[in-house]
């Protein structure tokens, strides 16, 4: 792509993203014209693997926490992002925007890429899977055995995901709501990604293994206008069970909060509005902006108190749209580990 065209993708891009007033990322921004998410819908995979053009948003989203053969502790995250200019199935009105990350104890490096639609720098297929953006992928025979890849100027990683229980739908039957006036997308995981690969650094390579969890979401205008951000934690527990959780934060301070808690065997058990408490005590100075690194959690219908607090505090994504993302550990009445997403913090 060159700087010309580069250009105007980001100014195509970034028009309806970057709207303060309309909430994070613009997703408070009509969605005149573009598909909703049906509570109705059921998935049939692995089409649903697969994009959703008619969807104005949509996301292919992995995250690892792993110990690398020195003993340290490393994040990984990918992300695919599909973005409709205009309510059309014509590739060339679809942004893609990559991102990639790899937390490390000796900083937070990251990369970002752009394509059109149509150009053939990316996209994703779903039999046999594979996203794509540039010289990045996600691929394999299908969606639980795949291989992730990226490269920055400051790392690379190639990594094995094996998956060996089914996808978790979250929500009502993968009718994720994100307020009381009912706006939502429809939103599964694989948070059951056994990981093994190879981190590359200026330091040099490290082995690695750990768990990775895959989140795929699409709609169309999963917030309000007031919503202006959202806290996401996806936690490993050692005991097996898993707990994905986020507070969607609003203007008005009527903050939504819900999640899932995942058996060992991938039962999704969804909770209510409120049931889960998710409330910020530690903050540090990231970026010229105060961040909350540390959280504190609560589930009382699983007995969950925890802390979660982040591996390294200066995991700051200075991309198009800026953000928090990094590793995190989790104490109290449960251990374990996790990622955590912040949006918003402006």
């Amino acid at each position: 792509m060159n700087a010309k065209t580069l250009f105007l993708a980001v100014m195509l891009l970034i028009t309806p993203l970057v709207v303060s007033a309309q909430g994070f990322a613009g997703m408070g921004a009509s969605s005149d014209g573009y598909a909703l998410p049906d509570r109705d819908n059921r998935f049939s995979f692995p089409a649903d693997h697969g994009p959703h053009p008619g969807f104005r948003i949509e996301w292919w989203y992995v995250t690892a926490t792993l110990t690398g053969d020195d003993g340290e502790t490393y994040g990984v995250q990918w992300t695919l992002f599909r973005n409709a200019l205009r309510p059309t199935r014509d590739p060339a009105d679809q942004i893609w925007l990559g991102h990639a990350a790899v937390s490390t104890p000796s900083g937070h490096f990251h990369a970002e890429r752009l394509a059109r639609g149509g150009s053939g720098q990316a996209g994703v297929t779903a039999v046999p899977f594979r996203a794509e953006i540039d010289e990045w992928s996600l691929a394999g025979p299908n969606l639980n055995n795949v291989t992730l890849t990226a490269q920055g100027t400051e790392f690379a990683y190639d990594l094995s995901l094996r998956a060996d229980r089914p996808f978790v739908l979250q929500g009502d039957r993968g009718f994720s709501q994100k307020s009381a006036l009912g706006l939502a997308s429809h939103y599964y995981s694989q948070p059951f990604y056994a990981v093994q690969g190879n981190i590359s650094l200026a330091s040099g390579d490290v082995r690695v293994t750990g768990q990775a969890w895959l989140d795929r979401e699409w709609s169309s205008q999963p917030l309000t206008a007031t919503q202006t951000g959202w806290d996401w934690i996806s936690l490993h527990l050692d005991d097996g069970n898993k707990l994905m959780g986020y507070r969607l934060r609003d203007a008005s301070g009527d903050d939504y909060v819900v999640g899932t808690w995942i058996t060992p065997d991938g039962t999704p058990a969804p909770f209510a509005p409120g049931d889960l408490k998710m409330s910020p005590n530690t903050w540090a100075r990231i970026a010229g902006r105060d961040v909350p690194v540390g959280w504190r959690v609560v589930l009382p219908k699983h007995d969950l108190e925890v802390s979660v607090n982040a591996v390294y505090p200066q995991s700051w994504m200075p991309t198009i749209v800026p953000y928090w993302e990094g590793p995190v550990t989790v104490s109290g009445t449960h251990s374990g580990r996790g990622y955590l997403e912040m949006t918003g913090y402006e």
